[in-house]
């Protein structure tokens, strides 16, 4: 292969890696674990307000007596009481009101975001 078509074909095959890099949706953290830990972050700050859109949300059980609950406009999604383990979510996220709880201690383990 000629030098020239060699750099052109590594100049698109950049241009396509970055473009895939771009599109990838951001990333939340979700947790809950012993004693009463229950969050969710972005970048590794408390997620208050967020853009509508599509999400990632890695979400770490780690204690058996707790659960994640996040719903809100078209979501419902859990972990199990029980189990433990890493989760990821692919989430479309609308305009509302969102919340998460543990379920068995919903009364003080709980929080909740806007999406605009």
């Amino acid at each position: 292969m000629k030098p020239t078509l060699l750099a052109l074909a590594a100049a698109v095959a950049l241009v396509v890696a970055s473009s895939a890099l771009a599109k990838a949706p951001p990333k939340l953290v979700a947790s809950v674990s012993d004693p009463l830990n229950i969050s969710l972050t972005k970048g590794g700050k408390k997620v208050t307000t967020l853009k509508a859109g599509t999400y990632v949300i890695v979400v770490h059980d780690k204690a058996a007596d707790h659960n994640f609950h996040l719903s809100g406009p078209g979501v419902n999604k859990t972990t199990s009481v029980g189990g433990k383990g890493t989760f990821t979510w692919k989430l479309k996220l609308r305009k509302g009101t969102y919340t998460y709880v543990c379920d068995p201690h919903a009364s003080f383990m709980k929080g909740s975001f806007t999406v605009k």
